[in-house]
């Protein structure tokens, strides 16, 4: 892993503020997700109406993959990173750099997809 101070390609694309940015939102996805869940446990509903739960809890694994992997996969997406102040990017232009980081984006969404699955999954076996 880098050190989180320059750009490297499919490595890192984001920098301490960018990573906390990150991070905070895991926690306010996470918090989101566990609210709704108590919600709809407390209002007795359906227990279909958990699969609501997919978006916050894909979006609370999103933020924290980001946060660990120093890296922002809506990033990869426009190929820019940042390593200063929030909002102020730099473009990549090497295309191969753009490729490697398209791929390591996808792999990000990818990965919290299935873990947002997996947690709504698992609260159908809940009460």
């Amino acid at each position: 892993m880098t050190d989180a101070t320059q750009y490297a390609p499919g490595v890192c694309n984001i920098g301490s503020d960018e990573i906390a940015r990150r991070r905070r939102g895991g926690w306010i996805a996470l918090a989101v997700t566990v609210l709704v869940f108590i919600v709809l446990l407390w209002a007795d509903v359906n227990p279909w109406w958990r699969l609501l739960l997919v978006l916050p809890a894909t979006a609370a694994a999103s933020g924290f993959l980001q946060a660990r992997f120093r890296f922002c996969s809506g990033f990869s997406r426009l190929g820019v990173f940042n390593f200063g102040p929030l909002g102020e990017t730099q473009e990549v232009t090497d295309e191969e750099a753009r490729a490697q980081d398209r791929r390591r984006g996808n792999q990000i969404t990818l990965y919290s997809a299935i873990i947002g699955t997996v947690v709504t999954a698992a609260t159908l076996l809940v009460g």
